[in-house]
């Protein structure tokens, strides 16, 4: 890991900050080169898209192994499942997210199908990674109850539609996202995005409309110090 950015003529600032920028705000890969542009860097659009590529998964994974580490300490209260559709080339794929009870993203799953065995799929990875929680907020798809019960989490689950608000109102961010870009042209590629987005969401969501602005910019400085310290 601290040879990451061994082979590349720019610097780590440089591609964290292309990064950054291209999976945390709504921009095309020409917006980022052009507000590189206006910074004096010199960075083509194809570029961004190798960085992207390359270490947005790197930075994303270091994310999450730090936040699971640091939620596994912790009793988790509640989690809400659901799921979105997502159209690629026509046809509808479903994109599965598990948000926790402050409204960041545990995980997310792409799949064909919305059937027990994709249910299952998602629940599955999230309790290997944090455990169990208290509840599981579903809505009435019956996919859910039939993998519930094949886990042992039919006794945690409580469904309901507006239970749910919590999980339904976690695609926004990722629905903003995905207008700004064209089309996902398979499910490999919408998985990955999907993960590195909702990771980095979370990093940078300090949630500002809940605290004082003094403590919003401190909050912000730590995340910004932090994200300088990933893959070194």
């Amino acid at each position: 890991m601290s040879n990451s950015f061994r082979y590349f003529n720019s610097s780590p600032e440089v591609i964290r900050l292309v990064v950054m920028m291209y999976v945390r705000y709504p921009l095309s890969l020409r917006n980022v080169e052009d507000l590189l542009a206006e910074r004096a860097i010199d960075v083509s659009h194809e570029t961004v898209r190798f960085w992207w590529n390359r270490f947005g998964p790197m930075f994303a994974a270091e994310i999450r192994k730090r936040r699971a580490a640091h939620l596994r300490g912790f009793i988790q209260w509640r989690w809400h499942l659901d799921e979105a559709f997502v159209k690629i080339h026509g046809k509808l794929r479903y994109l599965w997210r598990a948000v926790d009870h402050e409204g960041e993203v545990l995980e997310a799953v792409v799949t064909s199908k919305r059937n027990k065995a994709a249910a299952l799929k998602l629940l599955k990875r999230i309790m290997k990674k944090y455990g169990r929680p208290r509840t599981i907020v579903t809505d009435g798809l019956r996919a859910y109850s039939a993998a519930m019960r094949e886990v042992g989490n039919a006794d945690r689950q409580e469904v309901g539609v507006r239970l749910n608000n919590r999980a339904e109102n976690s695609h926004q961010p990722f629905r903003r996202r995905e207008r700004a870009m064209q089309p996902f042209r398979s499910m490999k590629s919408l998985q990955k995005f999907s993960s590195v987005h909702a990771q980095v969401h979370n990093y940078f969501n300090q949630e500002r409309h809940l605290v004082t602005r003094q403590v919003y910019k401190q909050r912000r400085s730590a995340a910004l110090a932090e994200w300088g310290a990933l893959v070194a």
